[in-house]
């Protein structure tokens, strides 16, 4: 696609269902890792495992190391030391704190096991290891980071390009760049319409004091943020381009698939405006780093 030919179709069509790798799926490391800090205790609470009096095998444990209550909490899936709980029955709330275990609260623990529903995952029908069911137990925790995992990999990707094409000519590119870190690393004082706004990316050109700032994202799904992002980033190009500030937006998804009216208007007004196909295809011959 020529320069000439830059159009709303044409990005259109090349809009990518996804930008998964192979490392979207599980964080094995972080698995292993999250595993590894509880598994002596979870070891120690093996001992539990099909005892007929489960009550009296948690004190027997309690009085042998009170601290494998720490690893109760992920046993249900949740990462917090303190469980607050409201009761329907008695209409009150009850704070559970696992941080300290105490032996003398075994009754307590022991009402946690009931209540939650783990004392059939102790019981002889439930699991033979506990550091094989929490290993589980963080593979289902680690899934909920994949929304922001598609996030961070659109700028892995984006970041690889413009690191690529800085490279041979002689531009400096840095991410997560604010107005304070920009004046900072290039003595260029931008203005911004929000104090918290911060860019994926900043490239400079030290042949000209030429400045381009870059915002990524990756939409799998439609919603209203969508709409309100076109209108936020229609708004950004004017404030900046008045500045003589480059803006390039890098877009991608088969969300806009459901929102492209207000992705069409945002292209008729941001001139570097592309997704991963356009931007590689030659949007980056386009800009005027």
């Amino acid at each position: 696609m020529s320069s000439t030919n830059r159009t709303f179709d044409g990005l259109r069509k090349t809009l990518r269902p996804s930008i998964k790798t192979w490392e979207y799926f599980v964080d094995w490391g972080k698995v292993f890792d999250n595993v590894r800090e509880v598994e002596i205790a979870l070891n120690k609470l093996n001992y539990l495992v099909g005892k007929p009096d489960l009550g009296e095998a948690l004190e027997h444990a309690l009085r042998d190391d009170p601290s494998v209550v720490r690893a109760f909490p992920l046993l249900i899936a949740v990462r917090d030391q303190t469980i607050d709980v409201f009761d329907q029955r008695t209409r009150s709330s009850q704070s559970l704190d696992f941080r300290h275990g105490r032996p003398e609260q075994a009754p307590l623990y022991m009402e946690f096991i009931k209540k939650s529903g783990l004392e059939r995952l102790f019981g002889r029908d439930g699991v033979k290891n506990l550091v094989d069911y929490v290993m589980g137990v963080e593979v289902g925790l680690d899934t909920n980071g994949r929304k922001n995992r598609t996030g961070k990999k659109m700028e892995e990707i984006v970041g690889g390009i413009l690191h690529d094409h800085a490279e041979a000519r002689g531009l400096q590119v840095r991410s997560q760049m604010n107005a304070a870190r920009i004046a900072h690393t290039w003595g260029i004082h931008v203005e911004v319409d929000k104090s918290s706004r911060s860019f994926d990316f900043a490239v400079f050109n030290p042949a000209n004091d030429n400045l381009t700032l870059v915002e990524t994202n990756f939409y799998n799904g439609g919603g209203s943020k969508l709409k309100s992002t076109c209108g936020e980033y229609r708004t950004l190009q004017r404030f900046l381009e008045s500045q003589r500030i480059t803006f390039v937006w890098v877009t991608d998804g088969k969300g806009w698939e459901t929102t492209l009216r207000p992705l069409q208007e945002a292209f008729s007004e941001i001139p570097f405006l592309f997704n991963l196909q356009t931007l590689i295809d030659d949007g980056l011959e386009q800009i005027p780093w």
